[in-house]
């Protein structure tokens, strides 16, 4: 049996990489899983990896990205922090993925209803959790429409901060590891920004901010799609 591991090719574009992400989605929220040996896919999988793309989401319980995305073993990077804000560690782990990994894509993945967002906007401050939820204010800052009650009792508002968020995120990533700018300019590695609906379980790409370059010259300027 052909298992989604192996017909996976080595040389996919970042566009590709994505339209995977879709589909996975897709069969997620119709209950259409692929049906998987995973005994056979760690087996595969045993001498090395090769994940088409690295996932930054929440470490919210309900937004497991091989799940959502309906991946198998060795498919995908996987790394979860609340509030998918960035840190020197994940910035080093997406360089990883790319650089040393060969992943062709980078997708930053908020979600609705999210308890980091949350927090962040009732300024919450518990011990470490202080510093992480700092990292989420731009976002807060950068969302204008909403005047009054500007809480996590306001669903529209909290759920527009996460949208927010993951575009924010995606730029810092782009502004803070210069080898990662790198590999999107030359057309190697794609980013996107998402936002998981965790009452349906669809996933929003935002694809009039991706950005995923064609490699035709070394001066070519990204292409924001």
């Amino acid at each position: 049996m052909r298992t989604q591991y192996q017909s996976i090719p080595q040389d996919i574009t970042p566009e590709e990489a994505l339209q995977l992400l879709k589909k996975g989605n897709f069969r997620f929220i119709n209950n259409l899983k692929i049906n998987r040996d995973l005994l056979e896919q760690v087996n595969e999988t045993k001498d090395g990896q090769w994940p088409f793309a690295a996932i930054l989401s929440c470490m919210d319980s309900r937004t497991s990205a091989e799940l959502i995305f309906d991946q198998g073993l060795g498919d995908i990077f996987s790394i979860r922090i609340a509030g998918n804000v960035i840190s020197e560690n994940v910035l080093g782990s997406l360089e990883y993925a790319t650089a040393v990994a060969g992943s062709r894509l980078i997708l930053v993945l908020g979600h609705t209803n999210c308890g980091a967002i949350k927090g962040a906007c009732d300024h919450v401050e518990m011990g470490h959790l202080t510093g992480l939820l700092d990292k989420i204010q731009p976002a807060i800052h950068a969302e204008t429409t909403v005047t009054k009650d500007r809480t996590s009792n306001n669903k529209t508002f909290v759920d527009e901060v996460a949208r927010l968020n993951a575009m924010h995120t995606v730029e810092q990533i782009l502004s803070q590891s210069p080898i990662i700018n790198d590999l999107v300019k030359k057309g190697k590695v794609g980013i996107v920004a998402a936002l998981y609906d965790t009452t349906n379980g669809k996933v929003n790409f935002y694809d009039t901010k991706h950005i995923i370059s064609v490699p035709v010259a070394e001066d070519n300027h990204l292409r924001v799609a």
